[in-house]
């Protein structure tokens, strides 16, 4: 087992395993929940999740421009990640993701938290906040059909410079290898 935080590539949890993980956080750890369900139906990198606000899940869509890019992105806001924002919000306002001194989780933090989870919840030993991501890449590509065109749309969305970037981050060049094993 590897130890939180450390260099191992990030996969992405099957769906059911997700939306399992979404519903035990809710009854269990709701703050962390809404991260895990914005990372995986936002798709965004943890230090763009970390900085939302209350009121940017709770709308229909959310712009943003993105730490790492500089990019400007508009999302549309599904309704399980709008409705679940909505129970969780009370009164809140401001950032979402704050400690007990009223400051942004950390990446690390967060990190450990999910290696924590992985262990109570029998998840893989790797997952990890960018795993969130991945997740959330792969099953936009699952639902448009694995098709050459879903696989065009998500590495837009992710930002990727190529095709290939994108199907090594999904896993769907390794199923490529394996599969092919199926077919001698």
């Amino acid at each position: 087992m590897s130890r939180p935080g450390s260099h191992t590539t990030a996969e992405p949890l099957e769906w059911k395993q997700a939306m399992h993980l979404i519903k035990k956080l809710e009854q269990d750890e709701p703050q962390w929940c809404l991260l895990v369900a914005s990372g995986i139906f936002l798709t965004l990198r943890i230090s763009d999740i970390l900085c939302l606000k209350w009121e940017q899940l709770i709308g229909e869509r959310l712009s943003l421009i993105e730490k790492k890019t500089g990019k400007q992105r508009t999302i549309n806001i599904n309704s399980t990640l709008r409705e679940l924002a909505t129970r969780l919000r009370e009164d809140r306002t401001g950032y979402i993701f704050l400690n007990k001194r009223k400051e942004i989780y950390s990446r690390q933090y967060c990190n450990i938290k999910l290696h924590e989870f992985a262990v109570k919840y029998k998840l893989p030993d790797n997952f990890t906040s960018h795993g969130l991501r991945k997740t959330g890449g792969k099953r936009i590509y699952e639902a448009n059909g694995e098709s050459e065109r879903a696989l065009v749309i998500l590495s837009e969305i992710l930002n990727h410079s190529s095709l290939k970037t994108t199907k090594v981050y999904i896993g769907v060049r390794q199923k490529e290898y394996e599969d092919v094993y199926l077919h001698m």
